[in-house]
């Protein structure tokens, strides 16, 4: 057996989303932005992909923007929020997606950061935030709306209030949320986000950004008109039709999912604590935790270590921490933040609607093999 319990790195592209794609690589082939019959009708899918997207989350479709992922988002909106919207500082986290830390650190010579303190969990300190936004600088908030890597998950609606109250422009990194709860855009005051399709069961290589009306940034790609002047460069018609379909897919079914991978994290976790009751737990346990995300610290032994590995050996794809990662000795950022020490050895385990109860015992099994006494 094989079993793959690394969904919050990427999901399986769902088949009916992979049905959906085809014919636009086989029929509806044309540039959406040309003007003869083949174009026309590439446009149209776009733009009913655009009002889709924008329908699920409660937005204007004049505010999504077709985008490549997550990662240039967030290069997006903060390179051009400090270049073209006046912001002089930046307040987040350090167990931020390094798409919105490293970013933040490039631009170090023109702007001020600030870092808003953390609990042991990884939550927010509101206190903290709302201190710092005292200071009068004209300030973007970037703080994601749940841990890639830990699974805690911020009250964005709090942090949008207090950025309201401050005046501050506020940016939420919801990759690892989008397309797996409500979302809704007119009940939270937030000015940009982020989504990426490969996180819901759609295609790599495509997301988007939400850029509120009153927010509009200037383009960071030149060379097209394309995305209204915002994104230049053909869109991944292909992509963003498969986007489309996984997103809809995801919320029509949302709760059903919901129950089934909720059910399929208790039930690891309790096997994992009769097995290994030594284990902790980074991040929330239950409440205010992705409910795809597990991340599980084990006593380093000297038999565990490069516990990873040793699961791909007996079958299992977990990981250590955040794909983009891969292959940095340096440890998690997001672990270091929250001040775990080397004793411990932290496996992410994430999950999806096709995860089931026969694989977590499996991976069970495998665990105490690797894992003796």
């Amino acid at each position: 057996m094989r079993v793959y319990l690394d969904n919050a790195a990427t999901t399986p592209v769902a088949p009916e989303v992979v049905e959906a794609m085809m014919p636009y690589f086989t029929e509806h082939y044309g540039n959406p932005s040309s003007i003869h019959a083949h174009g026309r009708a590439a446009r149209a899918a776009l733009e009913k992909a655009r009002k889709t997207i924008a329908g699920l989350l409660h937005a204007a479709p004049a505010e999504i923007f077709f985008t490549s992922g997550g990662t240039e988002t967030a290069n997006l909106i903060i390179y051009q929020a400090v270049h073209h919207l006046g912001v002089s500082r930046i307040i987040t986290s350090k167990m931020e997606h390094h798409c919105v830390l490293h970013t933040a650190e490039s631009l170090f010579r023109r702007l001020k950061i600030d870092y808003v303190e953390l609990d042991e969990h990884g939550n927010i300190l509101y206190e903290s935030l709302e201190q710092l936004l005292k200071n009068q600088h004209k300030t973007l908030v970037c703080l994601m709306h749940a841990n890639n890597e830990i699974g805690t998950i911020t009250n964005i609606a709090r942090v949008g209030e207090l950025c309201k109250q401050h005046g501050a422009l506020f940016f939420s990194d919801t990759v690892q949320t989008v397309a797996h709860y409500p979302i809704d855009l007119q009940a939270v005051h937030v000015h940009f986000i982020s989504g990426s399709a490969h996180k819901f069961h759609g295609p790599k290589g495509v997301g988007f950004a939400y850029i509120r009306s009153d927010s509009m940034l200037r383009p960071l790609l030149h060379g097209g008109a394309q995305e209204r002047n915002m994104r230049a460069g053909t869109e991944n018609l292909p992509g963003i039709v498969g986007m489309e379909k996984a997103m809809s897919l995801a919320y029509a079914r949302l709760e059903e999912d919901r129950r089934h991978i909720s059910g399929l994290k208790k039930y690891f976790l309790e096997k994992l604590r009769q097995h290994f009751p030594d284990i902790r737990v980074h991040g929330n346990e239950a409440e205010n935790s992705l409910y795809t995300v597990l991340n599980i610290g084990f006593p380093r032994k000297q038999d565990s270590g490069m516990l990873v590995f040793n699961l791909d050996i007996h079958g299992v794809s977990a990981s250590a921490g955040s794909a983009c990662s891969s292959g940095s000795d340096v440890g998690s950022h997001v672990l270091a933040a929250l001040g775990v020490t080397d004793r411990y050895e932290g496996v992410r385990f994430s999950f999806s609607r096709y995860n089931t109860t026969e694989e977590m015992d499996y991976t069970i099994e495998k665990l105490k093999e690797i894992i003796r006494p």
